[in-house]
């Protein structure tokens, strides 16, 4: 199919330009102002008013196949995915069978070629069955995956860890680290604050997180391995990374929307506000602003973690961690960063594609040549969050009732449209 999408202001080179982005055989064929040939039959998309900027880009989610297919399906999660505007997202390991060796990638691999909707690019994991015993088969798994972690548990053993950086680095892949530190986690389950105290919750104290990121930047200065710190939330671990970027050390970091949006005292005695790491203090709130703001933390990724509605129904205490975020990810960040002046709209994009794409060599810019991945937003469109539009099979989010701006009309893949929301009557046919 040949489309021509008309009048909309086309994020380019960390600017906005009201442009027309012409595309013919899945690939962006011209980017003008000007009228371009195109061939008969061309679709024609009038976006007046809406933005065009590329597919979002996410490194950290849960899509749950194979083993766990009533939480989600690579299917479903990519939907989704389409919906929230992304099209490339990193699945995380914690599947079953764990991708730790070729053998066991391939299922993975096989449901992502016959269902996706969009780019799904897999993590390996750092051991055996996540366990921390063993080292994965990374000569195997490394032309295959994105990168390598253990997500859902921190690798324990120093030497394993320093091991694994050393045999990584040898295939200029990422060491992705999910980290925690289990002797200090105590039965644990929402952050050690005033919430917790004043509720008689059991708390996971900041320590548990960055004391293990603190192991990890002394075990990058002794291998040069590349390091990312899944998912940072503490103040601390944003101030080690920061000296770490200062010391020249090939490191990056991840936050998620709900640590820079919430605080331990916007909790509610509901499983929706339970994940791992847990929303912290207002100090580590504002540290995680800060950070996004002056370059420590690199991108925002949503750790999209689905789990069945009976799952996340037993309170804070007894509910499973994790929570959703592909399809109120750019909205939410959008209404609470863009709109009350904290991040420029190109910044947020910056941390939502450009940055990851160029961390981990994933995605494609939205340039004449290049596959047509690229979503369009109405910037003014004002709603509701509502779990039951969502079209991941998880519902469970903190944002359910929260008032956004910013709706994703459309998404293309490789110049499919593989997510439309009431555009029928902007579209013509030449």
């Amino acid at each position: 199919m040949q489309y021509i999408l008309s009048n909309a202001n086309v994020f380019q080179q960390d600017k906005f330009v009201k442009t027309n982005i012409f595309i013919q055989d899945g690939i962006i064929s011209n980017i003008s102002s000007n009228t371009f040939v195109q061939p008969t039959n061309s679709v024609v998309f009038d976006l007046e008013g809406f933005v065009i900027f590329p597919g979002l880009i996410d490194v950290h989610t849960h899509l749950r196949e194979p083993g766990f297919f009533y939480k989600e399906t690579i299917a479903t999660g990519t939907k989704a995915a389409a919906h929230g505007g992304y099209t490339t997202i990193c699945a995380m390991p914690n599947v079953n069978p764990v991708p730790d060796c070729a053998e066991t990638l391939a299922p993975q691999l096989s449901a992502i070629e016959k269902t996706a909707v969009i780019e799904v690019l897999p993590y390996g994991a750092i051991t055996y069955g996540e366990k921390g015993e063993a080292l994965a088969d990374f000569e195997a798994l490394a032309p295959h995956v994105c990168a390598f972690s253990d997500d859902g548990r921190g690798v324990q053993s120093d030497e394993m860890m320093l091991q694994a950086m050393q045999k990584i680095k040898q295939f200029d892949k990422i060491v992705a680290a999910h980290c925690e530190v289990n002797a200090l986690l105590n039965g644990g389950y929402i952050h050690d604050g005033a919430y917790a105290k004043l509720h008689n919750h059991k708390g996971i104290c900041s320590e548990s997180e960055w004391k293990q990121i603190e192991r990890d930047l002394d075990l990058v200065r002794q291998t040069g391995c590349k390091y990312h710190v899944c998912h940072i939330s503490t103040k601390e671990g944003v101030s080690l990374i920061r000296k770490a970027k200062a010391e020249g050390l090939p490191v990056s970091c991840e936050t998620g929307p709900h640590y820079l949006v919430f605080c331990d005292m916007d909790l509610q005695e509901d499983g929706r506000f339970k994940m791992n790491p847990p929303i912290r203090s207002q100090a580590d709130k504002e540290a995680l602003l800060a950070g996004i703001c002056d370059g420590t933390i690199d991108m925002i990724a949503t750790d999209h973690a689905p789990h069945s509605a009976e799952e996340k129904s037993k309170g804070l205490k007894g509910s499973m961690m994790g929570i959703v975020g592909l399809e109120t990810a750019f909205p939410v960040l959008y209404t609470e960063l863009v709109k009350k002046g904290v991040l420029s709209l190109e910044k947020l994009i910056d941390m939502m594609h450009t940055n990851p794409s160029k961390r981990f060599g994933i995605g494609t810019p939205l340039t004449i040549g290049m596959p047509a991945n690229l979503t369009v937003y109405d910037l003014e469109n004002s709603y509701t969050i509502n779990p039951d539009d969502f079209l991941s099979m998880g519902k469970c989010t903190p944002f359910a009732g929260k008032q956004v701006f910013g709706k994703c009309k459309m998404t293309l893949y490789k110049g499919n449209i593989v997510w439309e929301d009431d555009i029928q009557n902007r579209k013509s046919t030449l």
